[in-house]
């Protein structure tokens, strides 16, 4: 009888289902552990790019984390960067470059980063980025007066960059320069022509005295000696003819350790046979007003859009949610206390500088 009694009670106790864990929180573009994130991604792509110039995170505008098992996730971040005067050579810490501003002719990149989150330690797997620089339309609606960028083969910008280097090693005492590639350049025509360039350079095992008796002797320096650099050059042509040289070399740079050999800046420049003395600008640059970060990024696993983990399903489910969210704010008529203010939607983050 008791063992009946007892049986009863336990069919009568309210039976309970495991409950899921809830989902975590989808996170917000400006989160810690975005901005985390991206730092670790402005990173890579700065020390894997084989021409131009260093960026800087402008905003961070969609993050999306796919769990893959305990303490892992695969992120992939959509980043708006722009570019600094920082050239990629240059030692200088990106948070010491500065971050050009609207009015000379910005560059912008988008990049699509693939990222790793294995035990908390945050490490690249692919990007895919594009650079281009803002049209000349609204550089001049804000500021009708400024240059703006020429395209890096253009004759007047080959000719300075010659007359540069040139002017520079005939005074010098120090090693003989070459030309490793012109970073950019801007052309002023009124009131007075002036053509402004930037271009990398390289020391020689010459130097400028023994490269008068024989230029096509000096060879770059080897990697374990290498000493790159940066030069600006302003020339007027018209009224009056001036020219204005600065060139600065870094000194040998010890190779970090995480980067490759063939993925270190300033292994991509030498070409064979090309004479880089003077105003020779790599093939990769013809036409074109800046280095586009796509030479150097342009996996397409990088987006989630073409990843395999992500499935169609989850990436029609992404389009519905958003329109779901549009609809419910269209239609959100609950009256809001006075001086209600809104959250801010988690993406896209905040501008750290300008919009182009």
């Amino acid at each position: 009888m008791k063992a009946l009694v007892a049986l009863i009670l336990l069919v009568q106790l309210p039976i309970h289902k495991a409950v899921p864990a809830a989902p975590p929180a989808p996170l917000g573009c400006d989160d810690p552990e975005s901005e985390a994130a991206a730092e670790v991604a402005v990173s890579y792509i700065n020390g894997r790019s084989h021409h131009g110039y260093k960026f800087a995170l402008n905003r961070i505008e969609n993050i999306r984390v796919l769990p893959q098992g305990p303490n892992n996730d695969i992120m992939f971040l959509e980043l708006d960067l722009l570019e600094t005067t920082c050239h990629i050579l240059s030692p200088t810490p990106l948070a010491n470059c500065t971050v050009r501003s609207f009015t000379q002719h910005a560059v912008e990149g988008d990049c699509d980063v693939k990222l790793q989150k294995l035990d908390g330690k945050l490490s690249v797997l692919a990007s895919k980025c594009h650079s281009h620089a803002d049209s000349s339309e609204d550089v001049l609606q804000l500021c009708p007066d400024c240059p703006l960028l020429a395209s890096l083969n253009n004759t007047d910008v080959l000719t300075t960059v010659t007359a540069a280097l040139n002017d520079h090693n005939s005074k010098t005492a120090d090693a003989y320069l070459k030309l490793l590639e012109i970073g950019r350049a801007k052309i002023q025509y009124h009131p007075v022509h002036i053509v402004s360039v930037e271009f990398a350079v390289a020391a020689t095992n010459c130097s400028a005295e023994e490269a008068k008796a024989n230029v096509e002797a000096c060879q770059l320096l080897p990697d374990e000696q290498s000493n790159f650099g940066f030069c600006t050059a302003t020339m007027v042509t018209q009224p009056s003819q001036d020219l204005r040289v600065d060139c600065q070399l870094y000194g040998h740079q010890v190779p970090t350790p995480d980067i490759p050999f063939p993925s270190r800046p300033g292994v991509t420049y030498s070409q064979p046979g090309q004479d880089t003395s003077a105003g020779l600008v790599p093939s990769v640059a013809q036409g074109f007003t800046n280095h586009n970060l796509r030479l150097s990024h342009n996996n397409p696993v990088a987006s989630e859009s073409s990843s395999s983990e992500f499935p169609t399903s989850m990436l029609s489910a992404k389009s519905v949610a958003k329109r779901a969210v549009a609809n419910v704010a269209q239609h959100d008529k609950v009256p809001r206390p006075v001086g209600f203010v809104p959250p801010p939607p988690p993406c896209p983050g905040k501008i750290r500088h300008f919009k182009i």
